[in-house]
């Protein structure tokens, strides 16, 4: 049984995502067979490389942060492959604590920071992850910030998320997910850093 609508938005995104990533993952199982064949890396061939193993990774960081969550958790092996294949060739460079196993709906919350951080530091940065007793603290630190007061307001729940556009989806979605698992969520800007925690 559905129960909020945050489970529901969920069961969407692993709905949509398990869809994806199966003709994905064939059309990259494809291109590996005919580079095992013979065929050369041309430049047309390595840019359908390229954007297949872009399009994996992104598909793989969706389905934990759009999709359900459980309690069940993630290697941290697991999860570090996912971050290090999305970053990979981005303007953000992002570090996991060595050793994490989290489970799946702490994953979730993580990655969604993850993605607000991504909308203040445009212009890249570096972002660190650290796990505590009491939760989490996702950091980014860049030389040139973007701060849209409104979309912060809302993860500070100084505003309500009304109006938000696809790419912003995570702002709403979070603090809802955080609210729903009896958990808070804080959110602290200076001039070059952006500080988001989540605490039990």
């Amino acid at each position: 049984m559905v129960e909020t609508d945050t489970d529901l938005a969920a069961l969407i995104g692993s709905r949509i995502c398990h869809d994806l990533i199966s003709p994905v993952g064939a059309i990259n199982n494809g291109l590996e067979l005919l580079l095992m064949s013979g065929m050369n890396m041309s430049p047309e061939v390595a840019l359908i490389d390229e954007s297949v193993r872009n399009a994996s990774a992104r598909l793989r960081f969706f389905r934990v942060a759009f999709g359900a969550g459980d309690a069940q958790p993630v290697p941290a092996q697991e999860t570090s492959g996912i971050l290090r294949d999305l970053y990979a060739q981005s303007k953000w460079q992002v570090s996991w604590p060595d050793g994490v196993a989290a489970p799946r709906n702490a994953l979730r919350m993580v990655f969604l920071s993850l993605l607000c951080l991504e909308t203040g530091m445009p212009y890249g940065g570096q972002i660190t992850i650290d796990h505590r007793d009491a939760g989490w603290d996702i950091t980014g630190t860049a030389d040139r910030l973007s701060i849209n007061a409104a979309l912060w307001g809302v993860l500070a729940g100084q505003s309500r998320a009304e109006r938000l556009t696809a790419s912003q989806v995570q702002f709403g979605l979070l603090p809802a997910i955080v609210k729903d698992s009896g958990q808070l969520l804080t959110s602290i800007v200076t001039e070059t850093t952006i500080t988001l925690g989540i605490t039990a």
